[in-house]
């Protein structure tokens, strides 16, 4: 958030809304905003990726460029874009620079700001999602604009604010914390781990919202489901520490589901550390959806201006919270300006960093790319407005996100998913290791300034496998070094300064090849009527690689007549498995196959034979196949739903037998979200074909817990795609 902090532990819908959310906001901004409709857009295929490249303060226009030339072909889950509101638009200094943190300060709810408009913000997220990327949004909702000000001070679009009053919005004096009335040292906070203090009072003279009150949470809501209706798939919420729990959770209950994939908003809260209260720990707030993780960001910078051997001690570190709920980092705006952490001013550490980041299963990885500095208020590049220009990668602006290792690392990650465990973890001295994840893939990192050679158990299957940091698998080869496997070891030279990271998907000649054709003819399908046809649902698990998409395509016209860019592409379900249904003539027999397709055309058909079946006379027909040549480790996206009353401050868990759910250990049990309260809700990656023990637990604030009673509940996952539970509390 802003920039200077006043104590070292402190925190320096759719477009149009349904009419009841219209009236409960007044005159909200957002809600008359009518100018640009909602896409009307079918769903879309989103990559399957847990990693998000966070573009700090870049324009709308780069951030639209940047997931369609780079982020989407890598596999990047989702990008992060700071906040699109319209903010305060403060005195230029004597050099002509508007401050980094003004976009921090909203004086309305417009989405017209110094990264753009509406239209150029609706159109971004178009992009990205047509690239397969979500858009997360920095969501600025505890305060307003500071109350100290200059007189005449004036938003981005012009909008006119003075002290408690944001007629744009509309806010107004009860709408507010304010000192002497609602706060109680009558001012700013003196005391970071007094919880009434930190939620109650002004945060840096920032006006604070009055969350408690009904209509301010529907005004907040307002803001944020109107970006849903432009397609925002999640948030990255400032300041939440300085929200009280309870508040934060009856406004998440008012938001919509999100257009591209029909569920919840993504949220990860800021929760800045340093607080001695187990009230104000970032672990406490996990109910509410994920947490950045600073502990991490700061252990890393540690190890990696020490000794990188720490690493393999990170699961003893002193987490803000386990792995499963954390949005993790290598730095951020904020951190990077105190020297807590690294940045890109500390060169090959940095870009090390965020290699294992990438390859470390902690939380959801994100890569920062921002504009450079020399004084922690610089302002990003920008035109003589204060507007910010676009991002033209080199002296200005930091594009780590797009190089060939991070790149490649990203593939990695998207490669080790299934697996959430680190296995040989190796130590060849004290800045040179090696791990790998299962079966999936292998890194190991060279912080120091010479070469060394090493042999590494890697967990693959023998054969030769391309260097991802330093190229990319072709159909004929490596761009980059290639590393061979033998008796699942390899003996590796890790250049000085450097990493070398090889994973299942980035073979030499594993792409485009195999390319085993269909057998058959194209047959032509009978003509029939809506009422002929049999809804036929495909699932495959396959290992996809950075820019590929995996269709179905067979003998009849409905799947492609052979063609694969006329097949059936089939959307991501989590878990590496993938799944369409398509209308088919009944009682019809045909042949079909999977393949993998790149944006540019690259095919992969599996290998084997043609697969077939007939469709029968009547019902449903379902194929659930693994993509044949493909080493798949299938995981069941697991929704676990369970109806439970809590008091302020408890939490709810499910723990069970098995260690995705924490192996009966309540410290390493899941944290459910309770964003639909009474309802408690979380999706976990479970083995396939397993028979599953688990119950729930309530957490107290002081750490001890609730089992429900009765026996064991019990689960058996399907061979693929997703499974559903829902229970209520014992």
């Amino acid at each position: 958030m802003q920039s200077v902090r006043p104590h070292p532990r402190g925190r320096a819908g759719r477009l149009l809304l349904a009419a009841a959310l219209v009236a409960a906001a007044g005159t909200v901004t957002v809600a008359a905003a009518t100018t640009v409709p909602a896409p009307a857009r079918a769903a879309v295929a989103l990559n399957d990726s847990e990693v998000t490249a966070n573009l700090w303060e870049w324009n709308w226009t780069s951030v639209a460029a940047a997931c369609t030339d780079h982020l989407g072909p890598a596999g990047y889950g989702a990008v992060q874009v700071a906040p699109p509101q319209e903010s305060v638009k403060l005195p230029a200094s004597a050099d002509g620079a508007y401050p980094w943190y003004e976009v921090y300060q909203p004086v309305s709810y417009k989405l017209d700001s110094r990264f753009g408009n509406r239209q150029q913000f609706a159109a971004m997220v178009a992009a990205c999602h047509d690239a397969g990327v979500r858009v997360y949004v920095d969501a600025v909702v505890n305060h307003m604009a500071g109350t100290n000000n200059p007189a005449g001070t004036r938003g981005y679009a012009g909008t006119e604010f003075s002290g408690y009053s944001y007629p744009a919005v509309p806010y107004g004096n009860g709408d507010f914390h304010r000192p002497g009335d609602n706060c109680p040292t009558g001012g700013t906070i003196s005391d970071w781990n007094n919880e009434s203090q930190v939620t109650s009072c002004e945060l840096l003279s920032l006006s604070d919202l009055y969350t408690e009150k009904e209509a301010v949470r529907n005004k907040i809501a307002a803001y944020l489901n109107d970006l849903i209706g432009l397609g925002v798939d999640g948030f990255r919420v400032d300041a939440v520490k300085h929200i009280r729990k309870d508040d934060f959770a009856a406004i998440l209950g008012k938001l919509n589901d999100t257009v591209a994939e029909g569920r919840r908003p993504y949220v990860a809260q800021e929760i800045f550390d340093g607080a001695s209260n187990p009230a104000l720990q970032a672990r406490a707030y996990i109910g509410n959806g994920d947490v950045l993780d600073f502990a991490y960001a700061k252990g890393i910078r540690s190890a990696f201006q020490g000794s990188i051997s720490a690493l393999a001690n990170v699961p003893s570190w002193n987490l803000d919270a386990p792995s499963a709920n954390v949005f993790s980092m290598v730095t951020n705006h904020d951190l990077e300006r105190d020297g807590v952490v690294l940045s890109y001013k500390n060169g090959t550490d940095y870009v090390l960093a965020n290699y294992f980041a990438l390859a470390y299963p902690h939380g959801k990885p994100s890569v920062y790319d921002s504009f450079t500095w020399s004084n922690r208020n610089q302002s990003p590049p920008h035109d003589g407005t204060g507007r910010v220009t676009d991002t033209v990668c080199g002296a200005a602006w930091n594009c780590l996100s797009r190089t060939t290792g991070v790149k490649g690392m990203v593939g990695w990650a998207n490669a080790a998913r299934p697996v959430k465990t680190v296995s040989d973890f190796t130590t060849v001295n004290s800045n040179v290791i090696g791990f790998h994840r299962g079966d999936r893939a292998w890194i190991g990192v060279n912080d120091s300034g010479s070469a060394t050679t090493a042999t590494f158990v890697t967990g693959l299957a023998d054969g030769r496998y391309c260097d991802v940091i330093s190229g990319v698998a072709t159909g004929s080869g490596c761009t980059g070094s290639t590393v061979t496997v033998s008796g699942g070891r390899a003996t590796v030279t890790v250049p000085a300064n450097d990493a070398v990271a090889i994973h299942v998907n980035a073979r030499p000649g594993a792409s485009p090849s195999p390319t085993t054709s269909p057998t058959a003819s194209p047959t032509a399908s009978p003509t029939v009527s809506p009422g002929d046809r049999i809804a036929t649902t495909f699932t495959v698990a396959a290992n996809l690689a950075a820019g590929q998409d995996v269709y179905v395509v067979g003998s009849i016209p409905e799947l492609g007549s052979w063609t694969p860019a006329n097949g059936v592409k089939l959307a991501a379900q989590g878990g590496g498995t993938y799944r369409a249904t398509v209308s088919l003539p009944r009682s019809t027999g045909l042949e079909f196959k999977f393949v993998k397709l790149t944006a540019a055309g690259a095919v992969t058909w599996e290998s084997g034979a043609n697969r077939t079946f007939t469709t029968p006379a009547t019902g449903t027909y379902t194929v659930t196949e693994t993509f044949r040549g493909d080493t798949v480790t299938t995981a069941v996206a697991t929704t676990f739903s369970v109806t439970a009353t809590t008091v302020y401050g408890q939490n709810v868990f499910v723990v069970g037998n098995i260690p995705a759910l924490g192996g009966w250990n309540p410290a390493a049990a899941v944290a459910l979200s309770s964003a639909a309260y009474p309802v408690w809700r979380a999706t976990v990656d479970l083995p396939a074909n397993t028979a599953v023990e688990y119950k729930y637990v309530k957490k107290n604030p002081d750490g001890t817990v609730i089992w429900e009673s009765g026996a064991n509940r019990t689960l058996t996952t399907p061979a693929g795609g997703t499974r559903a539970v829902s229970d209520t509390w014992r």
